[in-house]
């Protein structure tokens, strides 16, 4: 029996065409892991740009107390 080189390329592409397919979908699937994992790194990204803000509010009102302290000892007479 003789094989013709047509039939031997489409079962070359057949075969190779798995493989490709195989190939195409591990990489889709890396693709989305890796686009999960950088869509979580962003939110926590946003959450401690949140958590900064927030301790830097509360550090601007500790200072802002602590400067009216120091001001209000100063203008207090000295009673000694």
């Amino acid at each position: 029996m003789r094989v013709g080189s047509n039939q031997i390329k489409l079962e070359y592409r057949v075969v190779n065409g798995v493989n490709e397919n195989s190939r195409g979908a591990a990489l889709l699937n890396e693709f989305l892991k890796e686009h999960r994992t950088m869509q979580e790194l962003k939110t926590t990204v946003v959450e401690q740009q949140k958590q900064i803000e927030a301790l830097t509010a509360g550090l601007q009102k500790v200072s802002a107390q602590l400067e009216l302290n120091k001001l209000a000892q100063q203008t207090v007479p000295n009673n000694r």
